[in-house]
């Protein structure tokens, strides 16, 4: 469903109702496109203070962006903050951004390069937290469709540029239209890559990262995980798209569609996995969790079967099937598992305890999960948390709950699927191999949750 206050809004008469109510004022998203895969403009690098690492500037020239140290409108503005370690320190984040916060182009990006914590210097604990703090409020106030984002480096990668490549491939997803419905989030990379058994293939065309790589999309027929299909095809991979047998006309043409494998299976099937393991008889390199359902009720209305099937569909089915994929060995050396998570599931929701239990535990799996994948089967896991995205589940939502859930973020409008399919893709990226046991909220720094 269209959102027409969005439209409206960008209007001359719209504007100037809006602006004399005092009503959101929310900006059309510029979106990846063929024809404009970057933003317009340059890249603005600031320091504050001295830096704690080597290598991000070789990181920043893989963003397609021209970067400079001064610029009139900078498209992006990327400040290194990572040698702030005192309170007094945190002054030079003020330094840097004040001056030129304002002449950040409309639908621009920010990224505060930070460091972890450390546990046993409290004084630099509490100047590298500040920062998160400073994240999340400078994206409720940046306005403009312009986004703000943390990433932390563990310092110990980084000397000798060992992990400039790493940090590439989060900058590039961050400074580019593909993160348009990101905002207010904290990335933490790790320090302990996978053991791929072998150094990745260098990516010989950019344009198409997931080439040779075989992805099996469950939840594919329709919505988001028809979106992530596509994204992950247009990427280069070899996608099985699965849903249940209930689905197949519908399934069968999102994959004809995409030159894809239609899988007709219900994924909590107790053969699901040997199923999953026949039709990709060369292994996975990609495994997305995306199938899910809803059956709302306030708990005291619940009867035992709509907990149950909530439960095994979003989560047990996942917890068994990755178990027994990576048993087998279906998920290749240096493959990815990405999970769909929900903020509700971070932040609650009122007749979703079944559906945000779910949830929660996709993100338990991930933390759990990813470090002990990435040490035994030198694979990462992470996972998707969207907010509200204008699908045809949330067309059926009431009118004034709709239009709540699509203002009540930093972006003022609702997500669209190709939002949560381009993180996917970020994640699947052949060196995205730093990026693992994370949650990324795409909500548009939702006010729901942390």
């Amino acid at each position: 469903m269209a959102d027409r206050y969005l439209h409206l809004t960008g209007t001359a008469p719209g504007r100037f109702l809006t602006r004399r109510l005092g009503l959101p004022q929310p900006a059309p998203l510029r979106r990846w496109t063929l024809e404009t895969p970057h933003l317009d403009g340059p890249l603005l690098h600031l320091t504050a203070g001295a830096s704690a690492v080597t290598g991000v500037a070789e990181a920043l020239r893989t963003s397609g962006l021209t970067v400079t140290e001064r610029a009139d409108r900078p498209a992006a503005i990327v400040l290194d903050a990572t040698g702030v370690a005192t309170a007094a320190g945190l002054g030079g984040v003020h330094a840097a951004l004040h001056p030129v916060v304002r002449s950040l182009a409309p639908g621009g990006r920010i990224v505060v390069l930070g460091t972890m914590p450390s546990p046993d210097d409290h004084h630099q604990a509490a100047a590298q937290q500040a920062l998160e703090g400073f994240v999340r409020s400078l994206g409720k106030e940046i306005g403009r469709g312009s986004t703000v984002q943390l990433v932390r480096i563990p310092v110990a990668r980084i000397p000798g540029g060992a992990s400039a490549h790493a940090a590439g491939s989060t900058l590039r997803f961050l400074l580019s239209p593909r993160s348009a419905y990101v905002s207010g989030q904290v990335i933490e990379l790790t320090s302990a890559a996978p053991d791929s058994g072998s150094d990745p293939a260098p990516i010989t065309d950019p344009a198409a990262p997931l080439t040779g790589r075989t992805a099996l999309v469950t939840g594919a027929a329709r919505g988001i995980g028809a979106a992530v299909a596509s994204v992950l095809a247009r990427d280069g991979a070899r996608v099985i798209a699965l849903d249940v047998p209930g689905a197949r006309e519908e399934l069968e043409r999102t994959a004809d569609r995409l030159g894809a494998t239609a899988l007709p299976l219900d994924i909590t099937a107790p053969d699901a996995a040997d199923r999953i393991a026949a039709a990709a008889p060369d292994g996975l390199g990609i495994l997305v969790h995306n199938a899910g359902i809803t059956r709302d009720r306030r708990l005291a209305n619940m009867p035992a079967d709509r907990w149950a099937s909530v439960i095994e569909v979003n989560l047990d089915s996942v917890l068994r099937t990755t178990d027994e994929l990576l048993k087998a060995g279906t998920i290749t050396r240096g493959g990815r598992i990405v999970a769909t998570a929900s903020i509700a599931g971070i932040a609650g929701n009122t007749g979703q305890t079944n559906y945000a239990a779910s949830k929660a535990g996709i993100i338990g799996l991930v933390r759990s999960l990813g470090p002990r994948a990435a040490a035994d089967h030198g694979v990462t896991v992470n996972a998707v948390a969207p907010g509200f995205i204008e699908t045809k589940m949330t067309a059926a939502v009431p009118l004034f709950i709709r239009e709540a859930g699509r203002r009540m973020n930093s972006l003022s409008q609702g997500g669209l699927p190709v939002d949560v399919a381009e993180a996917v893709a970020w994640f699947a990226q052949p060196d995205s191999t730093a990026v693992n046991g994370q949650v990324l909220r795409v909500c548009g720094q939702s006010l729901l949750g942390a």
